[in-house]
């Protein structure tokens, strides 16, 4: 019974130890939180003014952020002939 105790208090001891060594982590600080917030309730509103109207094709579109929406959401849309997710990549308007 003394010796599963002994045990255990050096294990104890051991992991106190162990714990004293880490680093202790500390947040980032963040410059503006709001930034961010206000950088995503910009880009809501300009993806909520793009709707499915049937377009399909790259010299339909107004700009390249309207033509990842509608390559996103949109069916049966022709801007992304290599599929590797970027549309309209040879449109020099964009």
């Amino acid at each position: 019974m003394k010796n599963l105790i002994l045990t255990a208090l050096i294990a104890f001891g051991a992991w106190q130890f162990y714990q004293s060594k880490q680093p202790k982590s500390q947040p980032t600080p963040v410059a503006n939180p709001m930034a961010g917030q206000k950088a995503l309730i910009e880009e809501a509103k300009r993806v909520t003014s793009f709707h499915c109207d049937g377009r399909q094709h790259c010299s339909q579109m107004n700009s390249r952020a309207e033509a990842e929406f509608f390559t996103r959401n949109c069916p049966d849309t022709k801007m992304d002939g290599d599929r590797d997710g970027i549309p309209c990549e040879n449109d020099s308007r964009f």
